[in-house]
C-alpha cells in the first residue's frame, strides 16, 4: 500500500495524474510540483537533472514510494536514464511525445508536435522523430510561454497563446499537405485542450500520453506484484512553491479530487 510518486515541474503533470487515478482507483499517489524551479522546458539538461534527482530522492525518503512516474517530457528526456541507474529497485515510468500513435492514426501523414523547446531540442526527441522520418512529415511547434500561463491560470494569456500556436501548427484538414493530427508533447497542454480545440476543425485529432502512461504504470505494478488490492486511494500534494497555488490548480484541473489528504509543503534547495 505504499504510494506511487508523480512529479512535474509544475501543474502540468496533473493531466497525467488524472489518467493514473482513473486507471488505478485503489492506488495512493503523492504528487510533487517543483514550481519554485519551473519551467524545466526552458532550462538546460544539467538543471533539470539536478532537480529531478532532488525530487525523486525526497519522494523516496519521505514517502517510501513503490514506483515513480516522471510526468514531464523534459525531465524524462534529460534525466530518466540517470534516475533508473541510481534507483535500480524502483520502477520508473516516463513519457515522450506520442509520435508513434500519431503516425499510426494520421491519414495525411502530416503531424504537428506542440512541445517546449527543451523537449524539441533533446537528442531523445530527435531520435524519435528520425525513426518516423519515412512515415510522416512532422512539424515542431515550440510553445514558449504557454506553460507559464497555465501555471498562473492566466486566462487571457492562455487564449492568446493557444490561438497563436494552433495557427503555427496548421493548416489543418484532410487534403494533401494538411495536418490532421496534433501531438500535445507537454503534460500542461491537455489541461487547455478545450481552448486549443476552439482553433481547430472538429475532426482534428489531439494525442497526448496520459492514458498510455497510466496503462504502462498498471502493467509495471502488476508485473512486480505491487498493485493495491483495495481501498479508495488517496492523494497528497507537495511542492517546492506556494502550496495554496498547487491546491487551487488541483481543484481546478482535477475537478476536486474524490479524496485528497492534507498537503504538506516540502521546499527543497538545489
Amino acid at each position: 500500500m505504499s504510494p506511487v510518486g508523480v512529479f512535474d515541474s509544475g501543474v502540468g503533470g496533473l493531466s497525467v495524474l488524472a489518467a493514473l487515478r482513473a486507471e488505478l482507483p485503489h492506488e495512493r499517489f503523492v504528487y510533487f510540483a517543483d514550481t519554485a524551479y519551473a519551467p524545466y522546458g526552458e532550462r538546460g539538461d544539467a538543471y533539470v537533472i539536478e532537480r529531478s534527482r532532488n525530487v525523486a530522492e525526497q519522494l523516496i525518503a519521505e514517502h517510501g514510494i513503490k514506483a515513480l512516474v516522471v510526468a514531464c517530457n523534459t525531465a524524462t528526456t534529460a534525466a530518466i536514464h540517470l534516475l533508473r541507474a541510481e534507483h535500480p529497485a524502483l520502477p520508473i515510468v516516463g513519457l515522450e511525445p506520442a509520435l508513434k500513435p500519431a503516425v499510426a492514426t494520421s491519414r495525411t501523414g502530416h503531424i504537428s508536435v506542440m512541445a517546449t523547446r527543451g523537449t524539441l531540442a533533446s537528442a531523445k526527441y530527435a531520435a524519435l522523430r528520425e525513426s518516423f522520418a519515412g512515415s510522416a512529415t512532422v512539424r515542431a511547434v515550440p510553445c514558449d510561454g504557454l506553460v507559464k500561463a497555465i501555471e498562473g491560470l492566466e486566462t487571457e494569456a492562455i487564449a492568446a497563446l493557444c490561438e497563436r500556436y494552433m495557427t503555427e501548427a496548421g493548416p489543418f484538414g484532410h487534403a494533401s499537405g494538411e495536418v490532421d493530427t496534433v501531438v500535445l508533447g507537454c503534460t500542461h497542454y491537455p489541461l487547455v485542450k478545450s481552448e486549443l480545440q476552439r482553433h481547430a476543425p472538429p475532426a482534428l485529432r489531439f494525442i497526448d500520453t496520459g492514458a498510455p502512461v497510466a496503462q504502462q504504470t498498471r502493467r509495471v505494478l502488476a508485473s512486480l506484484g505491487r498493485l493495491a488490492d483495495g481501498g479508495d486511494g488517496g492523494l497528497v500534494l507537495q511542492g517546492s512553491g506556494d502550496l495554496a497555488v498547487l491546491e487551487a490548480a488541483a481543484a481546478h484541473w482535477l475537478q476536486k479530487p474524490r479524496q485528497q489528504s492534507a498537503a504538506v509543503p516540502a521546499v527543497s534547495a538545489v
